[in-house]
């Protein structure tokens, strides 16, 4: 199951559920300089000199960006989130 969101209120956001997890994507384009970190439940993502946040639910996270695609996965039940 997928449902489209917003991500930063302009990059739509992908949701892709699992049965132990869910994973957030996003197409961020490809800055060179892009990066991301999880930081106390909220995603940072630092690109072409601003950052942007996004606070994410409590839990096990993790996120990358790999070829202009951020990724967010979320561990645990999708009633979660």
């Amino acid at each position: 199951m997928t449902s489209e969101q917003q991500l930063f209120d302009e990059t739509p956001l992908r949701r892709f559920e699992y049965d132990d997890s869910v994973v957030f994507a996003a197409d961020v384009g490809p800055a060179a300089d892009a990066s991301v970190d999880v930081v106390d439940g909220t995603v940072i993502v630092v690109a072409d000199g601003h950052q942007y946040e996004q606070e994410i639910p409590a839990g096990d996270a993790r996120a990358f960006i790999n070829h202009g695609v951020l990724t967010i996965e979320l561990s645990g039940s999708e009633g979660d989130y």
